[in-house]
């Protein structure tokens, strides 16, 4: 089930990161290659309409993330798809 749309804009780090789960399980259910290859980013930061993701974490662990994957512009349209049907704001969504 997609969750609706809070009607709280997510502004700043905080505030989207207190919807992230709703945008993970509404990306899982639109497009779930995409989740696979994007639920381990963490929130780096958010300016002027563009989410920048860090994968740093994920390096820790043995067989490292592909990093790629996670960079493919079908996946971080997606994953902006599922934010803007969560908070209703249309970010632009990076991982360098």
């Amino acid at each position: 089930m997609t969750p609706a749309y809070s009607g709280t804009v997510a502004t700043d780090i905080p505030a989207l990161k207190a919807q992230w789960n709703d945008v993970l399980y509404d990306l899982e259910a639109h497009n779930r290659t995409a989740w696979l290859a994007l639920f381990d980013g963490r929130l780096a930061s958010l300016d002027d309409g563009v989410l920048t993701l860090d994968f740093s974490d994920a390096m820790k662990f043995f067989g490292a993330h592909e990093f790629e994957r996670a960079s493919r512009p079908d996946f971080l349209d997606a994953l902006a798809g599922s934010v803007e049907r969560v908070t209703g704001e249309r970010l632009r969504v990076i991982a360098p």
